[in-house]
């Protein structure tokens, strides 16, 4: 009986493991093969190592990346990590909220008077 436990608990670890870390890893990888399956020319994308850019043309694996106004560099598909969505500007911004030259003065004033305050040695 006691060979038929752990026989139970190994095949219990293996079911919990593939639920728990195979299997989300794998829907994961399909959802990023889709992803970069789906590019199309204007999309805008970050890399992998974080670079922001828009796609302007696809090859077989590759993808043209253009990173700034005529700079285009050549990347595999593999390394585009997550499409951008436009996000709306009008959202969250508050337009009676303005900083004015004089409250940055002010702050200046105010941080040289709290740093002139403090004793000097001599």
């Amino acid at each position: 009986m006691g060979d038929y436990s752990s026989l139970i608990m190994i095949a219990l670890m293996v079911v919990v493991f593939y639920f728990l870390l195979i299997r989300p890893q794998r829907k994961r990888q399909q959802e990023q093969i889709q992803m970069q399956n789906s590019l199309t020319p204007g999309t805008q994308v970050m890399t992998t190592t974080g670079l922001f850019a828009t796609v302007v043309g696809l090859d077989a694996e590759d993808v043209i990346l253009e990173i700034a106004p005529g700079v285009e560099t050549r990347w595999v598909k593999a390394a585009i990590g997550r499409v951008l969505t436009p996000v709306d500007d009008a959202e969250g911004v508050k337009d009676d909220v303005a900083v004015t030259d004089d409250d940055v003065v002010e702050t200046a004033e105010q941080q040289g008077d709290s740093q002139d305050s403090t004793p000097k040695k001599s």
